[in-house]
Order: C-alpha cells, then sequence, then structure tokens
C-alpha cells in the first residue's frame, strides 16, 4: 500500500460513491492502493472514471453489494437512515465512517490548505489546485467539481500539499486541521442546518479553532460575514489572520481589477510589493477568488510572483460560467449558482462580458428549504438577466414543503421588472428557448440541480 492510507480505509464501501466529494474520495484513496468498492442511484461518466481506477461500483442500492470484508462504509450527510447498504453495515458491524472524516484520515501528515466560505469554495480550491501542479508541487486535492474530464475533482499527489473543499453546510468543516484555512465569505443558507446568522458565525469560529498552531486564517476584508469572522478570531493564540480585499486597510490589497472580455486582469500589493496577473475567468468575484488562493499559497511559503503567475493556468471548472458551446451564433454557459449572491455574482460578470449581448436564464431551484428563505431574493437577482425561464424546484435530498414552489421566485421577479417564463416540463425548454434567442444572445443554464443536463439538448435545438 502506498503511504497515507489508514488502515480501516484499506477495503472502504462508499454509499453514493458518484457524488461530488465522495467519489473525490474514493478516487484517492484508489490512487494510494486501497480495494474500493461503493454504490451509487444511477451510472454516470463519474462511476466509469472510478472504474477505471480499479474501483468496483454498484448501480442502485442493495444490502448484497456491501461485501462482507469490507474495512467501513463511508457515508455523507445526504444518505438516509433506512439505506439497505446502511442497514447490512450495522449487521455485520462495520464501521461507519463520515466523508468528512475519510477526508481528514486522508489529509494526516500533509501540509493543508482547507477552503471554506458560502459560495466560491470549489473555484478557489481549484485555482489553488491547478497553479500548484503547474508550479511542479504536485498537491492532493480534492474538489466539489471536475475540473476537465469526470474525475478530475481529486488527485494523489506525491507532494506533501493537501487543498481540500471545506463544506460548512453540515458542519462537517470542523473534523480538519488545517494549516491554513480560507474564509470566501459567510452568508445565511443551508437552512435545514442553520437557524440564524449567529450559529453561521458559532459554526465558523469553531472551524478556525481547529487551525494547526502557528497556522494561517485567510479572510475576506470587505465581506461583512467573514469580516465579523475575523473579528471574533483576531486575537487567538497561534493563529496569524491574514485579510484581502479592495479595502485600503487588507493585509492583501487589491488595486485594481481590469476586465478584458472573459478574462481579468488584477493587480494587488503583497508583503508590500506590486504583482499584476491574469485571471482566466469573467467577474470580480472570481478576481477575488484568486487573491485569497494567492495569499493562502504564500502563507504555505511559496513565493508570490511564481504563485501569481501560475493561477494564470487556471481556466474554469466544470459549471463555473462554463462555455458549453455556440450554435447559430448563440452562446451557451452553464452556471452552478444557486444562491441568489451566486446568481447576482455571476449574472454581473457576464454582464460584464457580454457587451450589448442579451441574456437569457434557465433557472432551477435548488431545495425547498432553501427556495422557502430565499426565494423572493433568487427572483430579485434574475432581474438582472434580460429573460428567464423558471422551472420547477429540484427537491434534491429534500421532502417537498407545502406551499413552497418556484411561483415564489417566479412573483419576486416579476414585481423586480424581470420577465420570466414558467416551464414545468424540463424536456420543453430546448423549444422555448430555441423560440426566445437570437445571434448574439448569451443563454446561461443556471443552478445546482440536473438542469446542467439541458446545455446540450439547447445546442442541438438551435442548431436545428
Amino acid at each position: 500500500m502506498k503511504p497515507g492510507l489508514p488502515t480501516a480505509m484499506e477495503r472502504p464501501h462508499f454509499i453514493g460513491i458518484g457524488g461530488a466529494g465522495m467519489s473525490g474520495i474514493a478516487k484517492i484513496l484508489a490512487q494510494r492502493g486501497a480495494r474500493v468498492a461503493g454504490s451509487d442511484a444511477r451510472d454516470s461518466d463519474t462511476a466509469r472514471a472510478l472504474r477505471a481506477h480499479g474501483a468496483t461500483v454498484h448501480i442502485g442500492h442493495a444490502a448484497g453489494h456491501l461485501a462482507e470484508d469490507a474495512t467501513c462504509v463511508v457515508v455523507s450527510s445526504a444518505i438516509r437512515a433506512d439505506n439497505p447498504e446502511l442497514a447490512r453495515a450495522a449487521e455485520l458491524a462495520i464501521p461507519v465512517v463520515h466523508r468528512s472524516d475519510a477526508l481528514a484520515g486522508l489529509m494526516d501528515g500533509l501540509r493543508t490548505i482547507a477552503v471554506a466560505g458560502t459560495h466560491g469554495k470549489t473555484t478557489t480550491t481549484s485555482m489553488l489546485a491547478v497553479s500548484l501542479a503547474a508550479l511542479g508541487l504536485d498537491p492532493s486535492y480534492a474538489i466539489g467539481g471536475d475540473l476537465d474530464a469526470p474525475g478530475s475533482n481529486a488527485h494523489h499527489g506525491e507532494g506533501d500539499i493537501f487543498v481540500a473543499e471545506a463544506d460548512e453546510s453540515d458542519r462537517s468543516f470542523h473534523r480538519y486541521a488545517p494549516q491554513v484555512a480560507i474564509i470566501l465569505n459567510a452568508e445565511l443558507d443551508h437552512h435545514a442546518n442553520y437557524a440564524s446568522m449567529e450559529e453561521i458565525h458559532e459554526s465558523f469560529e469553531t472551524f478556525v479553532g481547529k487551525i494547526e498552531p502557528g497556522g494561517t486564517l485567510v479572510v475576506a476584508h470587505g465581506q461583512e460575514g467573514a469580516a465579523e469572522i475575523a473579528r471574533r478570531v483576531r486575537g487567538t493564540e497561534g493563529v496569524t489572520v491574514v485579510t484581502y480585499g479592495e479595502e485600503p486597510e487588507a493585509d492583501v490589497r487589491i488595486t485594481k481589477i481590469t476586465p478584458r472580455g472573459l478574462t481579468s486582469e488584477v493587480t494587488v500589493v503583497i508583503d508590500g510589493r506590486m504583482l499584476t496577473f491574469t485571471v482566466s475567468v469573467p467577474g470580480r468575484h472570481y478576481a477575488h477568488n484568486a487573491v485569497a488562493a494567492l495569499a493562502a499559497g504564500v502563507a504555505l511559503g511559496i513565493p508570490a510572483h511564481n504563485l501569481a503567475s501560475a493561477l494564470g493556468k487556471y481556466t474554469g471548472v466544470k459549471r463555473r460560467l462554463q462555455l458549453k458551446g455556440e450554435a447559430a451564433g448563440v452562446q451557451v454557459i452553464d452556471s452552478y449558482a444557486h444562491h441568489p449572491t451566486e446568481m447576482t455574482a455571476d449574472l454581473e460578470a457576464i454582464r460584464g462580458a457580454a457587451a450589448d449581448s442579451r441574456i437569457l436564464v434557465v433557472f432551477q431551484p435548488h431545495l425547498f428549504s432553501r427556495t422557502q428563505e430565499l426565494g423572493k431574493e433568487m427572483g430579485r437577482a434574475l432581474a438582472l438577466a434580460d429573460a428567464s425561464v423558471v422551472l420547477d424546484i429540484y427537491p434534491a435530498r429534500e421532502d417537498p414543503i407545502p406551499g413552497v414552489t418556484s411561483e415564489i421566485i417566479i412573483a419576486a421577479a416579476r414585481s423586480a421588472g424581470a420577465d420570466v417564463t414558467t416551464e414545468h416540463d424540463k424536456g420543453a425548454v430546448a423549444d422555448v428557448i430555441a423560440g426566445m434567442a437570437k445571434p448574439g444572445d448569451l443563454v446561461l443554464t443556471m443552478g445546482a440541480g440536473d438542469v446542467t443536463d439541458l446545455g446540450p439538448a439547447i445546442l442541438a435545438r438551435l442548431s436545428s
């Protein structure tokens, strides 16, 4: 076995192995020599990529999928208590390990950067992974989205650095003990687990408390929630707080962001030195993510000018303003944005890069609880588009909530002056967009559910 493989992880079984977080851990374990197995509700490119690494992936959930000699069963918070494989694990007395504990075990003995925040985690983690690899440091990483090909969301590197996306949604990021932690922002979300901003602040404070003695917290200066956490933890023994942002008081100060089509040129002052580098994705928020990555890498001892240059190698991650293609003069772009702040940021970024083009959005709300709490804000965000098509709510792990539908968003959008079309049939969207779009338009498929599948269908319909 390769070094760094925990004994309990020699023969792991993953329930929901195709998920973004689970598949990454499974891949790293397979690369380290573990005999990986698992199951998922449906086959996918991710499942096929895991099989290419030697993993056994069953389709569907059944007690018989769990081998009796499995050393542990790995689950995420999305796995329900009545899952037959989970019940079988109890019968066989096989230990059940949460996804975050499995990831924490993979970090042991490595210099870790953990990236946290309500938005931007996947992008910032990807920026670090790509730039550190470009510098020849061969980091290990676990990201909540694919860089390019299926299965590219994780890697076991030969270097001594591990970059990980730290998920606050279920407080699982409390399991990590990074040398460097990033807090990009902190806003109220994940309403099934957090009832107030105070709970959010307390949860992030706990995360900061896990930083290794002598470690560093990199935190956004100008974002209210992140700045509040910085105020609360500043002075904590053994933790250096480094702020970044456009404010004069920021330790790493952004002095200029210059849009250049679908890229940006960013100038920062870090350790008294001015640096200018390119970020190959549009939008102010992506520029801030790149500066957070820069500050974290410098905190780990990487020369700023080297890392700034390497950050230019990052060209985006799947579903984060990813260009899916062009047909009949119409570009189709995919956005993972599902929180009002993310929606606004991506729409503003595209508006800044699109010149006089019209922006058409196909939006699929994600989760009943999020729509209940933030639906009106989602609707107001859609007013930034020229026209929108709104689908039914994607439930993911949730059961319906009486009275909570996409109409909450649609009513708010129309009150804000938005041009909105309601569409309950996802299969009809390609025809609807084809009837709306004109040469020069930009179409965004937006949301965290299966709305991403519509991009190819829209392109095919436009072509015909």
